[in-house]
């Protein structure tokens, strides 16, 4: 289930713990997209934090919530680029986003399948998207105090299985946000320090949650089960007699 807008944005816009995670993830995106320019950038869940650094230069900028979740405006002061949708239904043309990020958007869906089908489809040639989830391993997830204690945690070998099965093709992973989950002084000042030594801790995926950049597969592979229309259904009811009348 999806958590509520209102607790998202106090978190990650009014809490010392939450700007803090917003800042180690918009950066690590940024490495991976340094620019967009002339792009369409899209986001998916409440990728809006991460979504500022691309307003200045990308064609377009869409901030896509969730109707379970709701919707806030934003970015705060300028013309308002988000839109409610349905996780399985968004207003997005065919083949029309360069760039794709989901977070709280994958772990916290019904239909993470269906979800990933949507994303397939907005994707045009060459697109990239990254899916930032919960690392089952990691401290946050196991911790309510923050949105990534909510949902389904993925390891990263379950969360890139599940990329591939609906052809997105995973071309970078990384694990990031080693700090702990905590708004005390001291971790708050041990921070920066813990994020740098995370990066070279010898155990890959160690951090808070997991990035992995993936590319979309042409053409889409085909999973087991009901794939189209069934062209002759059943006539349950053909050969079936009228209702029998006895004589009186």
């Amino acid at each position: 289930m999806h958590l509520d807008v209102h607790d998202l944005r106090e978190f990650y816009y009014r809490s010392t713990l939450g700007r803090a995670a917003q800042k180690v993830i918009r950066d690590e995106l940024v490495r991976l997209w340094p620019e967009a320019k002339g792009q369409t950038v899209a986001g998916f869940g409440f990728a809006v934090p991460l979504l500022r650094p691309y307003l200045g230069d990308a064609r377009r900028v869409i901030g896509l919530m969730p109707g379970p979740q709701g919707v806030m405006p934003w970015p705060a002061g300028e013309p308002n680029v988000s839109v409610l949708c349905e996780d399985t239904l968004w207003p997005l043309a065919t083949g029309s986003v360069d760039k794709l990020v989901l977070l709280h958007g994958l772990e916290t869906s019904e239909r993470p399948l269906a979800l990933l089908d949507e994303c397939w489809r907005v994707l045009g040639p060459g697109g990239r998207a990254v899916f930032v989830v919960p690392n089952r391993t990691g401290l946050w997830s196991r911790s309510d105090r923050t949105p990534f204690g909510y949902g389904r945690p993925y390891s990263l070998g379950q969360l890139e299985a599940l990329l591939r099965s609906v052809g997105l093709i995973p071309v970078k992973t990384l694990s990031t946000l080693y700090q702990p989950p905590s708004a005390r002084p001291l971790w708050r000042r041990l921070a920066k320090t813990m994020e740098s030594a995370g990066q070279h801790l010898p155990v890959f995926a160690a951090g808070g949650v997991l990035m992995v950049q993936a590319t979309k597969q042409v053409p889409q592979p085909k999973r087991p089960g009901l794939t189209e229309a069934v062209k002759r259904p059943l006539s349950v009811l053909e050969g079936m007699g009228g209702p029998v009348v006895k004589p009186v």
